[in-house]
């Protein structure tokens, strides 16, 4: 028989849920189809990947990609689009929250015509939230929803759904002016589709997760707004080297703040005042693009944050240097000094992005 669907369940340390859940799609679609699972493992330090070569012994429906150095649910959703021969895919959730009893549904409208894409939704009528226990994410996914929709100009209850079925092809397609960036990886195929998609929904029990912890957090927002800002003007500034300048201008803020505090309230030397400033502005600003520019490639664990700090300072330290140098020379060229100083500020924050991005949040 001919394979017909490959689910993609895009894993970090889900060990525990990934054979029950084999087993739920394995009743769930029965004999209706042929498919395959393929799990795209972030290299998961609970050993996921091994977990998911031990059942592809057992059964050879199981595939695993493990990657070393990429991380993102989007990103991982990408490969498993192009790893597959499989006619249609399917993305979904491995921490069981995501009912496999609705695939065989999915891949029949797919076949007939009837929808270019099908969503499974936590708000569309007849769906359920009442496990999530989480209302104060579910009220941002209802905030959220309702400007992908303006910039999708898709109407469904649920753009930021991350289960959801599509022909491969068409996800191959798009491949190439996707972003990659963050989790909502429907939200960037709706956006970048030449076209509105004809969409099914199909209503959602959203269930409470098997085991394990969540990874998403307070910052899928942010996520989210830099997945839109990807689809608006991404083209014009790269969306990572924006949300890097935005740090970047948060931490002039928190310098002249401290600066202020040590001048004037506490009587402080300027130069005592200044070299302060700038060690706190520098690790506000290692904090902040942990947490948020670099959200998918995030550093954890004492050791890799204390050697991404270290990193990012002396980066910065190099980025200053440079700033001040071009910045010197062209006031001395007679630029007038504005513009001299602002052509500095941009050619140390390209520094400073270009190197964070390789040897603090990147590989040697």
């Amino acid at each position: 028989m001919t394979l017909d669907l490959a689910i993609i369940l895009p894993t970090l340390n889900e060990r525990g849920n990934l054979g029950p859940l084999v087993e739920r799609i394995d009743r769930a679609i029965g004999t209706a189809a042929v498919w395959e699972v393929i799990i795209v493992d972030d290299d998961s330090k609970d050993g996921t990947a091994d977990e998911a070569r031990v059942l592809a012994l057992i059964d050879p429906r199981v595939r695993v990609i493990q990657r070393i150095g990429r991380r993102g649910l989007a990103s991982a959703a990408i490969e498993g689009f192009c790893a597959t021969a499989a006619p249609y895919v399917a993305v979904m959730d491995a921490d069981h929250q995501h009912d496999p009893a609705l695939l065989p549904g999915m891949l029949t409208a797919l076949k007939s015509g009837e929808a270019e894409i099908c969503v499974a939704s936590r708000f569309a009528e007849g769906a359920s939230t009442a496990e999530w226990a989480a209302p104060e994410r579910e009220k941002l996914s209802t905030y959220a929803n309702a400007l992908a929709r303006k910039i999708t100009g898709v109407e469904l209850s649920d753009p930021m759904s991350g289960y959801f079925m599509l022909p491969a092809a068409t996800a191959r397609a798009l491949v190439p002016r996707l972003s990659g960036i963050g989790f909502k990886i429907l939200l960037d195929l709706l956006a970048t589709a030449d076209a509105p998609m004809t969409v099914k929904e199909f209503p959602l029990n959203f269930a409470a997760r098997r085991e394990g912890e969540s990874k998403l957090d307070r910052a899928i927002l942010f996520d989210f707004l830099a997945g839109l800002y990807d689809k608006t003007l991404g083209k014009v500034i790269p969306t990572r080297f924006a949300l890097f300048g935005t740090v970047g201008a948060f931490g002039v803020l928190v310098h002249f703040v401290v600066l202020s505090v040590l001048l004037f309230a506490l009587g402080e030397r300027f130069a005592i005042a200044q070299t302060a400033a700038v060690l706190v502005a520098m690790s506000f600003n290692f904090w902040l693009n942990n947490w948020l520019t670099y959200r998918d490639k995030r550093l954890v664990g004492a050791v890799a944050l204390l050697r991404g700090w270290l990193g990012f300072i002396a980066t910065c330290a190099i980025g200053a240097f440079a700033n001040v140098a071009i910045a010197t020379f062209m006031e001395g060229s007679g630029i007038h000094w504005v513009l001299a100083a602002l052509a500095g500020i941009v050619v140390g924050s390209v520094w400073n992005y270009a190197l964070s991005s390789r040897f603090v949040w990147g590989r040697f």
